[in-house]
């Protein structure tokens, strides 16, 4: 019978398989319909039997030293591992970019299969993601108050700071602070949560994307949303650059890699910190944005590409080891640190840079850039440099050394624009785990200060 309809059993059974896939689509709020009671037995479960267990002594540097390395946040959706780097729900980089959804004509993981995965543990199946690309767009335009605020600022203003305002502004239309205020049960939060986490999400690349167009391309007018393109897609076209899929591809994989880096750095921190007063998702990513804008947070990638240009420019044409070593020595000796290099965490080469030089090995017009051949080289020689300094913990790179260079190849020269990129990513991560605190009822976040004083006492009595 399959011979003679011409279909092999292979071509059957896959066909098969597809329509059954398709047959059990489950929207995203079905699948945390299933997913939070198991997540809520097993925090009890780890209460009941495990709250007092150590994990480790709180020390004179932990409290003085920012709170590197203490463990003492519940974050679900990412653990970093100093040695392996990032892992989303158990799985790696390269884990991702085999088992996660593509757009269609795409090769790279696209912000909503790794939304899904964040959220939910779960990999989506490709109709599953294609019905939150859906989603998106439908909800994706900005409100008019929005739209008037954002062309009311002046084009001198912080692209950062017009996004942090337009994200708070966002908050008018909040489900989350209208049920809260009508009155409804703790057991609800959650599902009030995530529906403001949705429309924040799908405003996200129109918001930055006007603001973009107001500072740096005034007077042009803006692409409305095309339904049937993913969240980066569009995202892309109301930035004016459609016609370039390979920028298209690197965004996807750049705001997919970029969404999540555990809960303890200070853009997820803040998010974390702010939702626990049960402010909305709105209030609460417009404070983690003021976090990232920092220049020891997410402005970093434009410092490592103005160190990058400032290195060409004072080398020429002949890029040696040897004069990379002699600029990263003049940097150091400046009393300067090399930008892009060195983690909070990792103590090995972020598996989001490499993701990034992966990304430019395929392509040989980004390995003819002449910047991005330097990005390479520095990572070939400043390791070595570092180590001998002797004062850096991880001598590696982050991902903050390559993913600016790329940018710039691609004719997205606005350095100060860089970081809003980043903001648009990170809310994949910051975002899902609000619906968490409050799926899982965490407290508000208080921890116990100490006085130097105070301090000195404990450590005398010791």
């Amino acid at each position: 019978m399959l011979r003679q309809s011409g279909i092999s059993s292979r071509a059957f059974s896959q066909r098969i398989f597809a329509q059954r896939r398709l047959a059990s689509t489950k929207t995203i709020r079905e699948v945390l319909q299933e997913v939070i009671p198991q997540k809520q037995a097993q925090l009890q479960e780890l209460k009941a039997k495990h709250s007092q267990a150590s994990l480790g002594d709180v020390k004179v540097e932990n409290v003085i030293g920012g709170m590197r390395g203490l463990k003492a946040m519940l974050w679900d959706a990412s653990v970093l591992d100093p040695i392996e780097g990032i892992r989303f729900h158990g799985l790696s980089i390269p884990d991702c970019q085999k088992q996660l959804t593509p757009a269609p004509g795409g090769k790279e993981i696209i912000a909503e299969s790794m939304l899904w995965l964040l959220l939910t543990g779960r990999v989506p199946t490709e109709a599953e993601t294609r019905q939150l690309s859906r989603e998106f767009a439908e909800k994706g335009d900005l409100p008019k108050h929005v739209e008037q605020l954002i062309d009311s600022l002046p084009k001198t203003l912080h692209p950062m700071t017009q996004l942090g305002m337009g994200v708070a502004a966002l908050n008018h239309d909040s489900q989350f602070a209208a049920a809260y205020e009508r009155g409804i049960k703790k057991s609800e939060y959650w599902t009030h949560t995530l529906e403001d986490c949705i429309n924040l999400i799908a405003r996200l690349p129109a918001l930055a994307a006007r603001i973009y167009r107001n500072v740096y391309k005034p007077g042009t007018p803006i692409a409305g949303i095309n339904k049937d393109l993913d969240l980066v897609g569009n995202y892309v076209n109301m930035l004016g650059y459609g016609h370039n899929h390979d920028l298209t591809e690197y965004l996807r994989l750049y705001i997919a890699i970029h969404g999540d880096h555990e809960g303890g750095n200070a853009s997820a921190h803040t998010a974390h910190l702010v939702g626990s007063t049960l402010s909305d998702p709105y209030l609460s990513y417009a404070a983690a944005l003021f976090a990232l804008a920092g220049p020891l947070h997410g402005l970093a990638n434009q410092e490592v590409l103005r160190w990058q240009m400032n290195m060409q420019k004072e080398i020429g044409d002949k890029i040696t080891h040897e004069n990379i070593k002699e600029f990263l020595w003049k940097t150091l000796k400046s009393g300067q640190v090399v930008p892009g290099y060195g983690h909070g965490v990792l103590r090995n080469p972020d598996p989001r840079f490499i993701a990034l030089q992966e990304f430019c090995s395929t392509r040989p017009e980004l390995l003819a850039d002449p910047v991005i051949q330097l990005v390479k080289q520095t990572y070939e020689v400043a390791p070595g440099v570092l180590k001998e300094h002797g004062k850096t913990k991880n001598p590696y790179p982050n991902v903050d050394a390559a993913s600016g260079c790329v940018l710039y190849h691609y004719g997205l020269t606005e350095f100060k624009y860089y970081t809003v990129i980043f903001g648009v990513s990170r809310a994949l991560g910051a975002l899902t785990q609000l619906v968490w605190a409050r799926a899982l009822n965490l407290p508000l976040e208080r921890p116990k200060s100490l006085s130097i004083d105070a301090i000195k006492q404990i450590v005398e009595k010791q």
